[in-house]
């Protein structure tokens, strides 16, 4: 058996899942929609098709793993769940995608993860015996190490315990998830109390593995802690325009949408963007694996941030905000690409 009885049979064909997919936008093929795909899962797990079947192949790759179907759907289809199963079963062993395989190998080594800490000097304190910690993350810590320090000064009360490695998100979108429950595990007893996280994906990921009481996204923790600024965001003496993108994984699998906003909202004038809750194209390894696709989902998002006339775009993930980062670049556009706790620090108190 590779699928889960209860989850595959869950699907009832509807159709509602189509309007939400990104993928399904891009081709208008139905093999490339959650429910065309939970069809290909069908015929796998009953024989009708090979594992080596290049639709298979083909649409295990392609699918962003968004979840944007799962809000929308009327019978609860837990697809996020299920694409993990198919990709253990598609990409076990040496099928899976080799940049997919080099990273899940350099983020199983914490003292490889650790050693980002050396050259990009994120936040440290002495570790509290009961926290809340905040979790560093293995992209994050190493790409943007400043987040860390402004989450630190946005609530002052978190600790940032040393021997942290990877939640194992990454494991378990490609092709692993059994290595990534034990890392999210692993990385749950190494933090003590509440985990505060400033990436969507690890909060979801690991509110999955570790419960959700457990686990909070720095947004949702500082609204509801009362940590709200008080100032305003300044830009050529008016106040700022800002837009946000949302992390798929902590929308569509958290339901977390609405307490970044209200940050934004409290310091600066808040955009919403016509796609804010669609996916970037970054989507983990994504636009690693699909650099064209990801590039045309990103594309279009561009295309909105410009024609906002916004002054920044926020993320609540790393990956989006990298992705963010790089679109913007190219494009010589003047919005800078913000993860929300930079943001947040910048306002005058």
């Amino acid at each position: 058996m590779i699928f889960s009885k209860t989850l595959l049979d869950r699907c009832i064909s509807c159709g509602y899942c189509l309007p939400a997919c990104p993928t399904y936008a891009m081709t208008g093929d139905e093999a490339s929609s959650p429910r065309g795909r939970i069809s290909l899962m069908r015929a796998l797990e009953t024989g009708h098709l090979e594992d080596d079947d290049p639709t298979l192949a083909e649409q295990a790759s392609f699918c962003l793993g968004c979840r944007a179907c799962e809000p929308v759907c009327p019978a609860g289809v837990e697809y996020g769940n299920l694409l993990e199963e198919w990709r253990d079963h598609q990409w076990s062993g040496r099928r899976s995608p080799l940049p997919a395989r080099l990273l899940m190998a350099l983020v199983s080594r914490s003292w490889l993860v650790r050693a980002q800490g050396l050259v990009r000097r994120h936040a440290r304190t002495v570790t509290s015996a009961s926290g809340p910690s905040l979790m560093l993350g293995c992209v994050e810590r190493g790409l943007f190490p400043r987040v860390s320090h402004a989450a630190r000064k946005l609530a002052p009360g978190l600790s940032v315990p040393k021997r942290q490695g990877c939640c194992g998100a990454l494991h378990a979108h490609n092709g692993d998830s059994g290595t990534g429950e034990r890392m999210a595990k692993s990385l749950g007893d190494a933090l003590p109390g509440t985990i505060v996280t400033t990436s969507g994906g690890c909060a979801a990921h690991l509110a999955a593995h570790v419960g959700r009481p457990r686990v909070r996204e720095l947004s949702e923790y500082l609204v509801e802690h009362d940590h709200l600024p008080s100032g305003r965001l300044l830009v050529d003496g008016r106040v700022a325009r800002v837009a946000l993108q949302d992390s798929c994984h902590l929308r569509n699998g958290l339901g977390i949408s609405r307490q970044p906003r209200e940050l934004i909202r409290a310091v600066a004038e808040y955009v919403e963007l016509p796609s804010a809750g669609a996916c970037c194209g970054a989507a983990g390894t994504y636009s690693i694996l699909r650099p064209r696709e990801s590039g045309e989902i990103l594309s279009v998002k561009i295309d909105e941030i410009e024609a906002a006339e916004v002054d920044f775009v926020v993320a609540v993930n790393p990956g989006c905000l990298r992705q963010l980062k790089t679109g913007l670049r190219k494009r010589g556009s003047r919005v800078r690409a913000v993860h929300l706790a930079e943001l947040l620090v910048i306002v005058p108190r």
